[in-house]
């Protein structure tokens, strides 16, 4: 019996071409939760950034890829920040190795060095706020639970090698969410459930990108939306329609959830 669902936001909940949540969507949401099944956000964006729900109500949220987890009264649950020695390497690179647009994702606040085409770019495909630009030194090093990286695949290897207590969960081959090592959306998860007595095998998830693999693998039922990457649908127990297409509603429908 299912008893939660985790959504993703951007390309499962909300559309990339209207940044809402469909109505259909708002529809599934609303008999989900008469069946008494909680709903929860598992997304890489910080709290400050989510700005793309409109009015829908959650009972939890998982954060920065599950790095920063806040339960339904907007407490923390769980934190998990990236080393600090990490930073201090990243920012010695920046200034020293190679420059990249980077933003500095903090508990209550980000800030990014400088922004280019990339960086537009993504900003207008998930109509994301645009974060203060700044000196990335400036800010204290021990408070950075993920690293919005624009940085391509390229790339990766080199500049993961100097972050050896971060991994990169990439979703875009413009940037990568770069969280403290053992972090991912499913230990977030978890970190939720507990305070419920609901286990993973009770829940079900929905993702479209590489950030949500773990987190499919992890749930009772991993669904992956039609719009979601090859390797996501390779992972998933099920393969819906795109979050244009209704996508989540019909997949509830064709589980018997709602």
């Amino acid at each position: 019996m299912i008893k939660a669902i985790f959504f993703d936001i951007d390309g499962t909940l909300v559309s990339f071409n209207t940044h809402r949540i469909p109505q259909s969507t708002i529809d599934a949401l609303a008999l989900v939760r008469q069946k008494g099944i909680k709903v929860f956000i598992a997304t890489g964006r910080h709290l400050l950034a989510i700005n793309n729900l409109g009015n829908e109500k959650f009972d939890g949220f998982v954060t920065m890829n599950g790095s920063y987890c806040i339960d339904e009264k907007g407490e923390a649950v769980y934190k998990h920040k990236i080393p600090v020695s990490d930073i201090e390497s990243l920012l010695d690179y920046l200034e020293n190795t190679e420059s990249f647009p980077c933003i500095l994702v903090q508990e209550n606040s980000m800030l990014m060095n400088y922004k280019n085409e990339k960086v537009q770019q993504i900003l207008d495909m998930l109509n994301f706020p645009e974060p203060p630009s700044g000196n990335l030194k400036d800010l204290p090093k021990d408070d950075v639970y993920q690293l919005i990286a624009f940085f391509e695949e390229h790339q990766e290897e080199r500049i993961m090698q100097v972050l050896p207590g971060s991994e990169s969960t990439r979703w875009s081959p413009l940037f990568t969410d770069v969280v403290p090592k053992g972090s991912n959306k499913s230990v977030g998860i978890d970190k939720l459930l507990e305070n419920y007595g609901i286990t993973p095998q009770e829940t079900m998830a929905f993702g479209d990108g590489g950030n949500d693999i773990e987190m499919l693998k992890h749930v009772g039922v991993g669904i992956a939306m039609g719009n979601a990457e090859e390797e996501v649908k390779r992972v998933a127990d099920y393969v819906t329609d795109t979050v244009d297409n209704d996508g989540i509603l019909k997949a509830l429908k064709d589980m018997g959830v709602v």
